[in-house]
């Protein structure tokens, strides 16, 4: 299994920025597919962005330019680059490993952008 804990929330105004990161513990056989998802308030959960073990990525159409998404599969870390963040982007961040074998969760981040 792996675990995951992320970092790296907290409270920023419209415009700024936030890095999170997601640590992964444990071990599988396969390689995964790491997700970032956010659930906001009284919303239902959604992907915001993937990266897959070979670096390919993949975003939701309302924050493509403005996030990034990276993995350092040395480290077993992956992070998430919030750039001109906007109060709808406040939710619950949470890193998703995912393949055939697995799919861990972490517990999640909370950001919270103010206008």
């Amino acid at each position: 299994q792996v675990q995951l804990v992320e970092s790296g929330g907290g409270l920023v105004q419209a415009g700024g920025s936030l890095r999170l990161s997601c640590a992964a513990s444990g071990s599988t056989s396969r390689p995964y597919t790491m997700n970032w998802y956010r659930q906001a308030p009284g919303k239902q959960r959604e992907l915001v962005a993937t990266i897959t073990s070979g670096g390919i990525t993949n975003y939701k159409d309302s924050v493509k330019g403005r996030f990034t998404i990276s993995r350092d599969n040395a480290k077993n870390t992956v992070h998430l680059q919030m750039n001109s963040l906007k109060p709808e982007d406040t939710a619950v961040y949470s890193c998703n490993a995912r393949n055939i074998d697995i799919d861990s969760w972490g517990k999640g981040t909370l950001v919270t952008v103010s206008s």
